[in-house]
């Protein structure tokens, strides 16, 4: 009796906890030339609680830019064989063969000019995308990825992993700091062919300007190794090519500084969208630092005159409309 009634308390129990335990979330990946995809499966992939629990990298799709040798040609077998062999995810042939066997899906191909194609048929499927940096290699197809989620009613968020320090946000509140005037970024600048200067390295700083400042940037320029932004209503935001990560943000009472975040709390970020559907970076401020990216590199060219937010969005959206004729 005692036997039977010992059996039926564990019976109880496994039946709470798995009632308790949040529904299984199948990940897939496009694009496995980059060191990212085998840090996330390594996090996701692991008998996690709490936001990260129960979501795992099922099946990926390699992808691969042929003209990018070193970055991925090279590196695309190596990466591929550890997402089989050590987080046994099933690799496949196709997007088209990808898509029914996951519930989301993380675009990780290195290259930003295959984005805006890769996701398309994502998007038609109605699975939900995280985009790793950069979005995309233009303005232009940052805006139409963005406009064909909206389309579809699909969410979808980019970012570099720095957004999301345990501290960074918060530095914007710092009752230290005051009123914020300035966040200056420094971050380590390599260039990638075929993509503006600034969106394949680069824009780990910028992203944690904007994590501190927000939308709202008119104009920037390039001069003397340093990328300025002016906000409208006075702040200032900085990107400085270096060694290293930091940002410093200053205000009217002191400042304070931070290093950003790691790929830990980007996973994470991942998870919780993935559960709630809510992009914790908004399209709006993502197109908006593609854009400061962008106007920086049209006043380097020109010599460090200030270029505004305006006109490469207008140029951008031009550049749409002749896709479209």
């Amino acid at each position: 009796m005692l036997r039977l009634v010992v059996l039926t308390c564990l019976i109880v129990v496994s039946a709470a906890s798995a009632a308790d335990k949040p529904a299984l979330i199948k990940l897939g990946m496009i694009g496995l030339d980059t060191s990212h995809v085998v840090a996330f499966a390594g996090i996701f992939n692991k008998d996690n609680t709490g936001p990260l629990e129960n979501i795992r990298v099922v099946a990926a799709f390699p992808g691969g830019s042929p003209d990018l040798e070193d970055v991925s040609v090279k590196r695309l077998p190596g990466f591929t064989k550890t997402l089989r062999e050590k987080y046994k995810v099933e690799i496949v042939d196709s997007i088209a063969e990808l898509l029914p066997k996951v519930d989301a899906v993380l675009l990780e191909s290195v290259d930003g000019r295959v984005h805006l194609e890769q996701i398309k048929p994502v998007l038609a499927a109605g699975k939900p995308v995280f985009i790793d940096k950069p979005v995309a290699a233009s303005l232009a197809d940052t805006i139409e990825i963005f406009e064909l989620a909206a389309k579809h009613k699909v969410p979808v968020f980019s970012s570099s992993s720095l957004r999301f320090g345990d501290r960074l946000k918060a530095l914007a509140d710092d009752p230290s700091v005051g009123k914020v005037q300035r966040c200056d970024a420094a971050y380590t600048n390599s260039t990638l062919k075929g993509h503006p200067e600034l969106f394949f390295y680069g824009i780990h700083g910028i992203e944690m300007v904007y994590t501190v400042l927000g939308t709202g940037c008119e104009s920037v320029t390039w001069k003397d190794g340093v990328v300025t932004g002016s906000w409208k209503d006075g702040r200032i935001g900085t990107y400085r090519p270096d060694k290293g990560n930091k940002v410093k943000v200053t205000g009217d009472k002191g400042s304070a500084e931070d290093k950003g975040g790691n790929y830990n709390g980007l996973v994470k970020a991942i998870a919780v969208f993935l559960r709630d559907g809510k992009p914790p970076v908004s399209a709006a401020e993502t197109t908006e630092l593609v854009a400061y990216m962008t106007a920086a590199e049209e006043s380097k060219k020109a010599g460090g005159k200030p270029v505004t937010i305006e006109s490469v969005m207008k140029q951008a959206r031009a550049e749409i409309a002749a896709r479209k004729r």
